[in-house]
């Protein structure tokens, strides 16, 4: 179920409630009474996918104090939001994508095999700050990864180029563009 999905859902629970509530809200504009349902749906939201897991635990420059230059370092840990079987790591190396609640299934992609980053939010996502991103690569198994709603993507697609570019550089690697 895609995010606009849950959304429409959520917001009918909320109308459900309200009306099996009792409650009179006659006084308020129906205007009115449809933004406080999509707050309320909103927040419930938000609520849930935090109750579900923390998105970032450090930033970028708090963990390149704390390893050597040397060694791999996660950058960016997170999930698409209220998703429960899949799991993103983005680290100095290499982004890795983990599926699966009981049985498990792990991806490695390399970032010097990538070729391309781009990120895209519809209207819904902007409003909740959510979107995708779309990696490029020359993995012949797999070549293009999708990361599905991850929280702030604009954050995440500048680790994610960032690292991106330094891998590149470490391994000697530079863009050459055709004519």
């Amino acid at each position: 179920m895609n995010l606009d999905k849950i959304r429409a859902t959520m917001i009918s629970s909320v109308w459900q409630a309200l009306a099996q509530s009792g409650v009179d809200l006659s006084a308020v504009s129906a205007e009115e009474q449809e933004k406080l349902v999509a707050k309320i749906a909103d927040t419930v939201l938000v609520t849930m996918d935090q109750i579900m897991g923390e998105e970032i635990q450090e930033t970028p420059e708090e963990l390149s104090t704390n390893a050597d230059e040397t060694e791999e370092r996660v950058l960016w840990e997170g999930r698409p939001f209220l998703s429960l079987v899949e799991h993103y790591t983005v680290t100095t190396e290499r982004l890795k994508i983990t599926r699966g609640l009981v049985g498990r299934k792990v991806e490695n992609f390399e970032l010097v095999r990538m070729q391309d980053i781009d990120y895209k939010q519809n209207i819904g996502e902007r409003i909740t700050n959510l979107g995708d991103i779309f990696i490029k690569g020359q993995d012949p198994s797999n070549p293009e990864v999708v990361m599905r709603n991850i929280a702030k993507p604009d954050e995440v697609y500048e680790v994610l180029r960032k690292a991106w570019l330094e891998a590149r550089k470490r391994h000697g690697l530079q863009f050459r563009e055709f004519m």
